[in-house]
């Protein structure tokens, strides 16, 4: 038995609303998620940017056309989860994207001092309204276009409330020891938390780089900013298939991506830059390989039979070459596509692990054929790598899915099993508690889960849902 499990990098923001009873979060023992990752999600949300803000959501966050889109704040979003009775608890970032989308749109350039005021009001706004923090996707539209002071003042704001940074850092790769040197100066300057989403690098050219990462750790902490960071127990990612588009084409949001990808002068210069690179740029296909970067997900019908397929195989399947492929296949889709790519080495997965900043997540999307991470991220770790592998003993795992977790987010009152805390409770088999999905077939229930309690509720008896939904939006205190 332990206290429920603490999801630190969700992507549940829309599904909650339509399948509040998230099936495959609840089975492996979630009773918290932390939506409003990656600095793009549902709200803040303009009621004049909704179609498009839409199209840029859907490659993570799937899509749904019978709830109201017309909530426009966070505030009101969070009545809408709990009108909706989520069978867990739900909390929420501000996401950067979004505030800056209500400032300023989606161009790319910098603010304007009146638009940084602007930005500053609506994430003191949201923080009010009970946000657990800031998020960034700095490979993410229009995240991207954030220069450094950007993000600096917008955290000092955050700061106020002692709320934490959450962030996709602008590389996980070629420039990944400069991306993190931004972050931690960010912490530096605004005096906020940070947390890494997903801590990882990418590709072997980089692989090289995590000594050096963990350097710029150690430093940090002996200078006092405070750092902590997430990750999920698996060699590949997930995330929307834009993401191998160089930044560029993003400009100005989804319809105007559109219209490039139908420009052919745009289409070769987008496949030019995939094959020689931008400095600074996290390029996707150039660490993962056409070989190894698989859809997950798509939007219509006609196209639901490349799901599992490589770029490579979509290629062949099309009779083209495989980046024109891909780019016909997010124009016919609107950019609502999912993709897996696989980036790293078992080694390196361990060694971040051990780390005393690290605490689990899913980063789960949860449409089409997902990563398996949506279905085992937490019992994964409590049978491979404890009960299999012995990287790590029991009670040190526990607390990095649980205390350690609620910590860095700063929930308060969940993560231990402890009198006058809300009673979140699993209850699990350590000798048989293990993940079965596999990326061929993800869909899999874990085993070993027996009893899931959220807020003192049973949900989970004798590993069958009993219906309740029970959970709770926890807002910042």
């Amino acid at each position: 038995m332990s206290p429920g499990f603490i999801d630190t990098h969700s992507h549940s923001d829309l599904k909650v609303l339509i399948q509040p009873e998230l099936f495959a979060k609840l089975q492996q023992g979630i009773t918290t998620e932390v939506l409003g990752q990656d600095g793009i999600s549902m709200a803040p949300l303009p009621l004049d940017c909704i179609s498009a803000w839409k199209k840029n959501l859907a490659g993570l966050d799937g899509e749904a056309e019978h709830i109201s889109w017309r909530y426009k704040t966070t505030a009101n979003y969070l009545a809408m989860i709990e009108e909706a009775a989520p069978a867990l608890n739900e909390s929420y970032l501000v996401p950067h994207g979004n505030i800056r989308m209500e400032a300023m749109g989606q161009e790319d350039r910098e603010p304007t001092p009146e638009e940084m005021h602007e930005m500053c009001r609506i994430t003191r706004r949201e923080m009010e309204a009970g946000c657990l923090g800031l998020s960034t996707g700095l490979i993410y539209i229009p995240c991207a276009y954030a220069k450094t002071d950007e993000l600096i003042e917008l955290c000092r704001v955050v700061a106020e409330y002692d709320g934490v940074f959450v962030v996709h850092q602008r590389s996980e790769a070629d420039t990944i020891l400069a991306s993190m040197e931004e972050i931690l100066e960010i912490g530096r300057k605004s005096g906020v938390k940070i947390h890494f989403s997903h801590f990882k690098v990418c590709g072997r050219n980089n692989w090289k780089y995590l000594p050096d990462m963990f350097t710029l750790l150690d430093k940090a902490k002996a200078e006092g900013i405070r750092v902590t960071f997430d990750q999920y127990p698996y060699l590949a990612g997930s995330t929307m298939l834009g993401v191998i588009l160089p930044p560029w084409a993003h400009d100005g949001g989804t319809n105007r991506l559109m219209e490039r990808l139908q420009n052919t002068d745009a289409r070769e210069k987008m496949k030019q830059d995939i094959r020689e690179g931008i400095p600074g740029w996290d390029n996707f296909v150039e660490f993962a390989g056409t070989d190894k970067i698989f859809i997950t997900s798509v939007k219509t019908e006609k196209n639901k039979e490349v799901i599992g397929l490589s770029l490579d195989e979509l290629g062949k399947k099309r009779n083209i070459e495989a980046l024109d492929a891909a780019l016909d296949l997010l124009l016919e889709e609107e950019n609502a596509v999912g993709m897996v790519d696989f980036y790293g080495l078992e080694e390196h997965i361990i060694q971040i692990m051990q780390r005393e900043e690290m605490n689990v997540c899913t980063d789960g999307l949860l449409s089409g054929k997902p990563h398996p991470r949506v279905y085992g991220s937490f019992p994964r770790i409590l049978g491979k790598y404890v009960r299999e592998e012995k990287i790590f003993r029991l009670e040190a795992a526990v607390e990095k899915m649980t205390g350690k977790a609620a910590a860095a987010m700063g929930i308060k009152e969940r993560g231990l099993l402890r009198e006058n805390f809300f009673a979140d409770i699993v209850v699990w088999d350590a000798e048989t508690i293990k993940d079965k999905g596999t990326f061929e077939d993800p869909a899999q229930r874990p085993e070993g889960i027996r009893y899931v309690l959220v807020n003192g509720v049973i949900v989970i008896d004798n590993s069958e849902y009993m219906g309740n939904r029970c959970g709770r939006v926890i807002r910042r205190r």
